[in-house]
């Protein structure tokens, strides 16, 4: 009984590896301001919007997914093992997420060196 138990929690564990991140754990891939240095504070503007319209939505689908993931290993571990073989686990979408919130930082690094208010 302990054996099967120990094995249960081992998969469990195993299987908790391969599920999405959730994107507050999600750290920002660096990107250099200099790419936006002839840019205006009108363009910093827009482009910040841009991509933080598109960190937003980006936001929520991740944490859709990783919430997914999280109710797929609870079913699993307690009514029906093999539904932890569909797990989402971490796509793509992942890494525009840590890129875009690294230019949402190079965007506010350049906004505050070219003094836009």
């Amino acid at each position: 009984m302990l054996k099967k138990i120990t094995l249960a929690l081992a998969i469990g564990l195993l299987m908790l590896s391969g599920c999405a991140t959730k994107p507050n754990k999600i750290s920002a891939a660096y990107v250099s301001p200099l790419q936006y240095k002839d840019y205006d504070c009108k363009q910093l503007g827009n482009e910040s919007e841009r991509v933080n319209r598109r960190v937003t939505d980006l936001n929520a689908s991740l944490q859709k997914k990783a919430d997914g993931d999280n109710a797929k290993v609870a079913v699993g571990m307690i009514l029906f093992f093999p539904t932890l073989f569909f797990t989402d686990g971490d796509g793509p979408e992942v890494a525009e997420y840590s890129r875009l919130k690294g230019e949402a930082e190079a965007l506010q690094k350049a906004v505050i060196e070219k003094k836009c208010g």
